[in-house]
């Protein structure tokens, strides 16, 4: 059990009988009234965030969100198919909408983790930085680049990704997964 006072952020609760984490977090106290903490929670399950006041008197749950390291193979149909990593055998599947936006990313037999709540997954963690292989990419050409000119190229997940003018076709490149964003050049072609 957790007092109101304990919710930094990150803290994971239960509310409502779902999970959240708290994103922020402001103890206030005015004057002839008695201490307030107001936070801004995330929703683990549907990916909302809301806001609510804890008072002295809220005696809040921990939420307990089990980890476990999964392997993903192939996307097929908007379906995504996980195994664990000793046990290609055991298949079992997700959809695009409990991994979010990173799934754009997802590289076959890349390890990620699942995140469980009450034996179910509420979603699914990537590594911050992957390194993909640039598989089309328009060719660069000479000039002024003192500006740091970008351009788009394709990744071989199917991702877009905004890459210096430097980055030619067959290029391993490192991408933030959070952002979506290019972080350096892996390899050269």
């Amino acid at each position: 059990m957790l007092e109101y006072t304990e919710l930094k952020p990150g803290t994971k609760i239960i509310l409502d009988k779902k999970p959240y984490v708290v994103l922020e977090y402001s103890f206030v106290r005015m004057q002839m009234r008695k201490p307030v903490v107001q936070t801004k929670l995330k929703d683990l399950i549907n990916g909302g965030v809301v806001e609510r006041s804890f008072y002295p008197r809220d005696i809040l749950e921990e939420a307990e969100i089990e980890i476990k390291e999964v392997k993903f193979l192939y996307q097929n149909k908007g379906e995504f198919w996980f195994c664990p990593p000793d046990n290609p055998g055991n298949r079992f599947k997700m959809d695009a909408d409990i991994i979010g936006p990173a799934a754009v990313f997802l590289k076959q037999n890349s390890l990620v983790k699942a995140q469980y709540f009450d034996e179910r997954i509420i979603g699914v963690e990537l590594p911050i930085k992957m390194e993909l292989k640039v598989v089309e990419a328009p060719p660069s050409i000479k000039g002024n680049t003192a500006q740091g000119g970008t351009k788009q190229v394709k990744l071989e997940t199917g991702a877009s990704v905004n890459v210096p003018l430097f980055i030619n076709e067959g290029d391993i490149v490192r991408v933030n997964t959070t952002t979506g964003e290019y972080v350096e050049r892996a390899n050269k072609a």
